[in-house]
């Protein structure tokens, strides 16, 4: 009886794309990492009902006036984490009835908790997607059943259920947790259904800095208009987009061996070229600056995502990163050192990696 009543408990992290992105999405390559700095958290309770209870700040119903309700729209969207664990708790459920994966009967109340900064392109949505997937994993005792490959798809379904336009690269980086690299190639993602992921040492990575706007533009429409040329065959579009892909090869390459100069060479490169595919309009001025400020002081900087936070590496050290803290409170950005989280899967997860 006693083991009815306790609770699980899991964390996911905010993720960074270091090199590669947005290819993942276009039969590319990346490296990700987590970052320690920010995550969500999911709680599982045993319980007689099946209840998903919604956070007192994401999933807002009450408001002090209908000034409050719209400004809250305004700023936050309609949208909070209570969706994102319905949504995970249904294609987990249809996933195991189609491969035969028995489920016992018994109920749980979910809840979750959040820091990772709204429309920074950290991967909040997914965060709260993989630490509730990892509850359900151990509340029905299915880890080793399902493949650690196989859940960063799981993640991006339970997303794309609710129309949130993605790929797989961000969910690797949190279903993993450390440094990954990974290739999306056409005949991998054919074959298998994803890409391969290899993880490497985080002790590798120099020092590097987050900035972050605290009032960012959504990052969700970003892909809109490469998308459909790349899918009509724009040879613009696909030459820059494999010249992104072959970044994060090369950059694999320079982070083993600790090329700091080359990787900061491979970052700015990859920023120079989503921009050159993007276009200023959709990038938008103020996740410019955010790069701009860092380049200005001659640190090598990249969106970690789509927008709204850059990662940053200053190869003249101490110094340099000093001119970059006083350039981001100028100019109104938060910076803050990254702190990288190492490898998350246990014993169970690496017996069932392919």
């Amino acid at each position: 009886m006693e083991e009815k009543s306790t609770a699980i408990e899991h964390k996911a992290y905010a993720r960074v794309g270091l090199l590669g992105n947005p290819s993942d999405v276009y039969y590319g390559r990346t490296i990700s990492f987590s970052l320690a700095n920010f995550w969500a958290s999911v709680r599982l309770q045993p319980s007689d009902d099946l209840i998903i209870q919604p956070h007192p700040k994401h999933d807002l119903v009450r408001f002090s006036s209908i000034d409050h309700l719209v400004n809250r729209l305004q700023s936050e969207g309609y949208y909070g984490g209570v969706r994102l664990l319905m949504a995970i708790c249904k294609v987990f459920f249809l996933y195991c009835e189609e491969n035969e994966i028995h489920l016992h009967s018994r109920n749980f109340t979910l809840n979750y908790d959040t820091n990772i900064p709204r429309q920074t392109g950290l991967s909040g949505s997914s965060a709260i997607v993989t630490a509730a997937l990892n509850c359900l994993l151990d509340f029905y005792k299915v880890r080793h059943l399902i493949k650690v490959d196989i859940r960063p798809k799981l993640v991006l379904s339970a997303e794309q259920e609710l129309g949130i336009v993605a790929g797989l690269q961000d969910r690797v980086a949190q279903v993993y947790g450390g440094l990954v690299y990974m290739d999306f190639s056409k005949e991998n993602m054919d074959r298998l259904g994803h890409g391969i992921y290899t993880p490497m040492d985080i002790e590798l990575l120099p020092p590097l800095h987050l900035i972050y706007a605290e009032n960012p533009s959504d990052s969700g429409k970003v892909h809109s208009t490469v998308r459909q040329r790349w899918l009509n065959g724009d040879k613009f579009i696909i030459s820059l987009m494999a010249e992104v892909a072959d970044v994060a090869l090369e950059g694999r390459t320079a982070i083993l061996e600790k090329n700091y100069a080359k990787l900061a060479d491979l970052m700015n490169r990859n920023f120079d070229l989503r921009r050159s595919m993007f276009g200023d309009d959709v990038i938008g001025a103020l996740n410019i600056e955010m790069v701009e400020v860092a380049r200005r002081v001659g640190a090598a900087s990249k969106f970690t995502g789509s927008g709204g936070a850059v990662v940053v590496y200053c190869p003249g050290g101490p110094s340099q990163i000093k001119l970059l803290e006083d350039a981001c409170q100028l100019a109104g950005f938060t910076i803050q050192p990254v702190q990288v989280v190492p490898s998350c899967l246990h014993e169970d997860d690496l017996k069932t990696l392919s």
